[in-house]
């Protein structure tokens, strides 16, 4: 009888590890970072027709790198959960915590019990109803690791360079000064980014019930030159 063939547990998670994190770097970046009416997240996406960053629920707001059918399951996933419990329950039962939770269970499910990880980092946004203290982004990796980020995140591409370029906030700023940042950051010394290669949108208090909105390329283009 032939043995068979025996790979170390901990080469198999490494090498998963790899390969998610080559195709996830293939991927462009996006940078969210919380401004003084909300959070903004901005994308770099040539593609008018696919959309990295979308709302999830009333003031929730979800943003995803790498492989686009991967992060769009797991998107349409969080709609349906949101909406299920916030029927069940209350919309006010609905929040980013409990989201993040979720999608960290599906990603570290798959990751240690699928051949092929999901080649994905996702972003869960949340802004709070009076002031920016309830403000929260989740950043969920592709083998389930939340992490709770304070004032900005830099996901998917060379996330190093531009986390660097785009630097530390130690503090909210106004939208056009962190969108000119974000947009130097994504760019780098190289190359200029336009409005109708970026994809932003907002999470804003003070809109109503359902606080995402995108920005159309004549809005980002003001705020860029102001």
């Amino acid at each position: 009888m032939n043995t068979p063939f025996y790979v170390a547990p901990e080469q198999v998670m490494k090498d998963r590890a790899d390969y998610a994190r080559k195709g996830i770097a293939r991927g462009r970046s996006l940078i969210a970072f919380r401004f003084d009416n909300g959070i903004a997240i901005c994308a770099e996406n040539t593609t008018p027709t696919l959309r990295k960053v979308s709302e999830i629920y009333d003031r929730m707001a979800f943003a995803g790198v790498g492989k686009y059918i991967e992060f769009d399951q797991l998107r349409i996933a969080g709609v349906r959960h949101a909406d299920l419990k916030g029927y069940a329950f209350s919309r006010g039962d609905v929040d980013a915590r409990s989201l993040a939770n979720q999608y960290a269970q599906i990603l570290g499910q798959i990751f240690t019990h699928e051949m092929k990880p999901l080649e994905v980092e996702i972003l869960v946004a949340e802004i709070g109803s009076d002031t920016g203290r309830n403000d929260q982004l989740f950043h969920i990796l592709y083998d389930g690791t939340v992490m709770h980020e304070d004032m900005s995140v830099v996901i998917g591409g060379e996330t190093e360079p531009i986390a660097e370029r785009f630097g530390t906030l130690n503090e909210v700023v106004e939208l056009d000064q962190g969108l000119k940042r974000a947009v130097a950051a994504l760019s780098g010394p190289d190359r200029v980014l336009n409005p109708n290669e970026l994809e932003v949108a907002v999470l804003e208090r003070g809109i109503g019930r359902r606080a995402f909105r995108r920005l159309e390329n004549a809005e980002v283009t003001t705020l860029l030159a102001a």
